[in-house]
């Protein structure tokens, strides 16, 4: 994955910057700006959420995330505050704040995903898209090896 932009590029609709294929937690990632596009600048994923539910309460050390909802219905929960967020809307949680998200409602859900500074986000979503579901002992790993710590279970709806 050593592609370093040196010119502008364009990614097209429903494709990854590098071609891959990247899922967990019920979403499919695509990533549209890599650190390395943007010497760590910043990363951008376009994420389809297809099932309900999401990420474990968790924040980063590093990285400041940035949401835009382009379909659905989500609720964040960002330290203690609780965002309910459609299509048009963003949620920003700072970082060193906990924070989560999760996809409400029976319609397919969507969102691009900014952080920045990049870090190893990048490597983080490949990582986790090898991990079997339902292996938290490993997602915990995983979260403290890309400068992130899970304090809390996901949120639950029923």
């Amino acid at each position: 994955m050593e592609i370093k932009a040196t010119h502008g590029f364009k990614i097209d609709a429903g494709q990854d910057r590098f071609n891959e294929v990247i899922t967990f937690l019920g979403a499919t990632y695509e990533c549209k700006v890599s650190a390395i596009d943007s010497r760590e600048g910043l990363c951008v994923y376009d994420t389809s959420k297809m099932e309900k539910g999401g990420p474990p309460f968790h924040f980063h050390y590093a990285q400041d995330e940035w949401c835009y909802i382009l379909e659905g219905e989500f609720v964040f929960k960002i330290g203690d505050d609780i965002f309910n967020a459609k299509a048009g809307d963003a949620i920003f949680a700072p970082r060193q704040i906990p924070h989560t998200f999760a996809k409400i409602g029976d319609a397919n859900g969507r969102m691009l995903l900014v952080y920045q500074p990049a870090g190893t986000m990048d490597e983080f979503y490949q990582q986790a898209s090898q991990v079997p579901d339902g292996t938290l002992r490993d997602f915990e790993r995983l979260y403290r090896i890309h400068g992130m710590e899970i304090v809390g279970p996901p949120l639950k709806f029923d």
